[in-house]
């Protein structure tokens, strides 16, 4: 008995002698790990720094640099930013309804959702949002992310919101109930022409799907024999909306896309063909901000020679994120795998680790090397595959069109450059049109408006506001960016008047990709048709798991 308790005595001395110096900094005995000396790092500053720190203020600074280190889109998103990250995803969110812009640190009713909630407390397009439950809310606190703060929050909670009318005078307060407020991916679904329908997809999320089945519906009613689906600037979402919408144009056990990565084994998406639309000639358009979830549908159609890509090289985004929250309701978008076309392409572009300037600033590089004005300087840096009917297309990054469409600068000068970088037309545009809303919200139909606006004289007036703000009038680069000028300003004014689908309609009365793809069903070109020499069946080239 003395004997053990002698060995217990010694046994706690030297457990107290290391957790003293341990704790002391006159020795640290600290496991040479990644994981344990960050840990411990945490420690020792929490113990023996200075001054007091905020370990918690710390780690939330460094977790986004950790994953930085690994590749561009693995994220870290703070618990406050959760919400507002997840609702373009969800299909909805609680809030009043209203599309707003920020101009002269005011808040300005750009739109007011029909049916929403502020639509229905009898808010206006043009209203000056100047409180928020009786408190002001003008200058320099007035930011977007500020004002969504106040103006969203829990369903059938009420708000007050203070406005200015044009026309009238002191300010009318509105009580508003907050309800769910849809958020469409879908902006526009309209007949093109007498047979062609066309959707504009903005992005990829829960309510994608059964969107696309309604707008397809509603097209085949009016008769559609043929299909322009436009994902330019369509940045992704989720995976499962994008195979959904694939299946729908394709035969039965078409392989979709893929996924692979390091711990995650292959998985296959394929089609079960019980799409619908499997045979109606369609053309696809894309350009340098398609990207994700938009390249997968491209790659899959392009890959099943289902439809004619049309537009320029998508972004090149193909990395599986893995949604994984902490308790604090903070949480990470961790890279899991790669995304696969069915040729084998892997859609991520190339990247260093850690060095993301490049990655960020690769679409200036591309628009200096020449790939916006010319297919012959698009830089193939992967491998050949080949599609179903075996024609060649190729990996490294991005969906590369069938038919490439160059950007047109021809009217492009530096009085347009400037006049639009620097806001001055947008702000224009509203200002108009709230000066002149009584007659504009006369106007229900988008081409009416738009022979109304022609006839105003709008760049000459816009040329003595601008330069009323510092822009000089140039008179023969404005008579040269004439059209440009117009189409900016009218497209503008038809959105604050109408909506998104009639912007949409009129900017692609001049759009020189939809015409092409329109051209793709007049000429019936055979882009899809199998090549004379091509091999009997789909090349399938396998990828090492770090391709890229």
């Amino acid at each position: 008995m003395p004997l053990v308790m002698a060995l217990c005595v010694v046994v706690g001395i030297m457990i107290g002698t290391f957790y003293a110096n341990h704790f002391s900094g006159n020795r640290l005995n600290i496991i040479n790990s990644g994981s344990s000396r960050l840990s411990n790092l945490l420690h020792i500053i929490d113990d023996q720094y200075v001054d007091s720190v905020n370990i918690d203020s710390l780690v939330e600074k460094a977790i986004p640099q950790i994953l930085a280190e690994l590749d561009p889109h693995s994220v870290y998103i703070s618990a406050k930013d959760v919400q507002l990250a997840t609702d373009d995803l969800k299909g909805s969110f609680s809030g009043v309804g209203i599309e707003f812009i920020i101009r002269d640190d005011t808040i300005r009713v750009q739109n007011v959702i029909k049916d929403g909630p502020a639509n229905r407390a009898g808010l206006l397009a043009g209203d000056k949002i100047v409180s928020i439950n009786g408190k002001p809310f003008v200058g320099k606190i007035v930011t977007n992310e500020e004002a969504m703060h106040r103006l969203k929050g829990p369903k059938d909670s009420k708000v007050l919101i203070g406005v200015k009318r044009f026309g009238e005078k002191g300010v009318k307060v509105f009580t508003v109930t907050r309800g769910d407020i849809s958020v469409k991916s879908i902006s526009a679904c309209y007949m093109i022409n007498d047979t062609t329908g066309y959707i504009r997809v903005k992005s990829f999320g829960e309510r994608t799907y059964a969107e696309m089945l309604s707008a397809l519906q509603t097209l085949n009613i009016e008769g559609a024999d043929h299909l322009i689906i436009d994902l330019r600037d369509n940045g992704g979402g989720i995976l499962e909306a994008a195979v959904q919408m694939a299946n729908e144009f394709l035969p039965k056990n078409r392989l979709i896309v893929y996924t692979q990565g390091r711990k995650s084994p292959r998985a296959e998406y394929r089609s079960n063909g019980k799409g619908s639309y499997q045979h109606i000639p369609m053309v696809v358009l894309i350009n340098e901000g398609t990207a994700s979830a938009a390249e997968i549908f491209a790659g899959a159609m392009q890959d099943n020679d289902r439809a004619t890509i049309v537009g320029r090289r998508s972004f090149g985004k193909g990395l599986v994120q893995q949604q994984i929250q902490f308790p604090d309701g903070s949480m990470i978008r961790l890279t899991v795998a790669r995304y696969y076309t069915p040729s084998g392409r892997c859609i991520q572009k190339p990247f260093k680790p850690g060095d993301n300037a490049d990655y960020e600033n690769d679409l200036l590089s591309r628009y200096r090397h020449g790939e916006f004005f010319s297919q012959d300087s698009i830089k193939h840096v992967g491998p050949a595959y080949h599609t179903h009917n075996g024609r060649t297309v190729y990996g490294g990054g991005g969906i590369t069109p069938d038919i490439f469409v160059p950007e047109d600068t021809s009217h492009v000068t530096s009085y347009y450059k400037e006049a639009a970088m620097s806001g001055l037309i947008l702000q224009y545009a509203f200002n108009y049109t709230d000066e002149h809303r009584p007659i504009l919200s006369k106007f229900t139909e988008m081409m009416p408006l738009a022979n109304y606006l022609d006839r105003q004289n709008l760049v000459n007036d816009f040329a003595n506001y601008a330069a009323r703000y510092g822009l000089r009038r140039r008179n023969l680069m404005i008579m040269r960016s004439h059209s440009l000028l117009q189409n900016y300003i009218d497209s503008r004014i038809i959105y604050n008047i109408l909506d998104e689908q009639a912007w949409i309609e009129y900017l692609n009365l001049s759009d020189e990709t939809v015409k092409a793809a329109l051209n793709v069903f007049k000429n019936h070109t055979k882009y899809l048709a199998k090549p004379r020499h091509a091999p009997a069946r789909t090349v399938r080239n396998t990828p090492q798991a770090n391709r890229r």
